[in-house]
């Protein structure tokens, strides 16, 4: 199993002991090459440009209102935990109990606007060329639940991605919201229980969104690998803010 390097002043026991010292719960319990590998200096990205979001690390990027990005499922087989921030003030955010509301579904289809925790439009999903499966009901994988699914030391995981992007800009978010999981096959059962299944897209399937307002979007190509949303192999994902 992959590991990669706590922050200097953590061992891999203090780190899933870990109480929070601030009073929000904005701060990564480790480190990746997400911190050290950002797109630009402060998100903005190149129209156009495909960037890519190595398997298990993360990606922020600024997206101006109006504008599209485009994200590939480049092998088709990869979760992408999905977060969109109004840029001007993080603590608004694409917030799935608001938006489950606002659309009367659990799954966003193509045409529905994606709304904040103040319950105003920050998105809009404007296509989808995978069978449309995705989660909008499971957290982002952290390091509890590593810990609760018997891992011992730091794992990759999508809050600390999602953390250590928007510092890798110099940004920072006070809490971890629900992300938008894309292609994560999630099926309720007539029981009402919950299975954990591989996607169901294929190479090359995207969605595209467009920002009502400048945004900050975040990416984690989810570093699962112990239950099988992955195909338990986490590889990457890429995006484009289109031209």
């Amino acid at each position: 199993m992959t590991t990669t390097t706590l922050t200097a002043t953590e061992t891999p026991t203090q780190a899933q002991s870990h109480t929070h010292t601030h009073d929000d719960n904005g701060t990564a319990l480790g480190e990746n090459a997400t911190l050290h590998e950002p797109i630009s200096a402060d998100g903005t990205p190149e129209p156009g440009r495909t960037y890519t979001v190595p398997a298990r690390c993360g990606r922020a990027v600024r997206v101006k209102a109006g504008q599209t990005i485009r994200v590939t499922n480049t092998h088709g087989t990869q979760v992408c935990d999905t977060w969109i921030f109004n840029a001007a003030h993080l603590n608004e955010f694409l917030s799935f109990e608001h938006t489950r509301a606002y659309i009367d579904k659990v799954i966003p289809q193509v045409g529905d606007p994606l709304v904040t925790n103040q319950r105003r439009p920050i998105a809009e999903l404007t296509a989808d060329t995978s069978p449309g499966v995705h989660d909008t009901l499971i957290a982002a994988c952290d390091l509890h639940r590593y810990k609760n699914l018997g891992v011992t030391g730091y794992h990759d995981n999508c809050a600390d991605n999602m953390r250590l992007a928007l510092k890798a800009i110099g940004l920072r978010a006070r809490e971890v919201p629900q992300p938008f999981n894309l292609w994560m096959n999630i099926p309720v059962k007539s029981d009402y229980s919950i299975e954990w299944l591989p996607a169901v897209s294929k190479a090359g399937d995207y969605v595209d969104i467009k920002a009502a307002m400048d945004c900050v979007f975040v990416f984690s190509a989810c570093p699962q690998d112990i239950v099988p949303i992955n195909a338990l192999h986490p590889v990457e994902v890429e995006f484009a803010v289109l031209a």
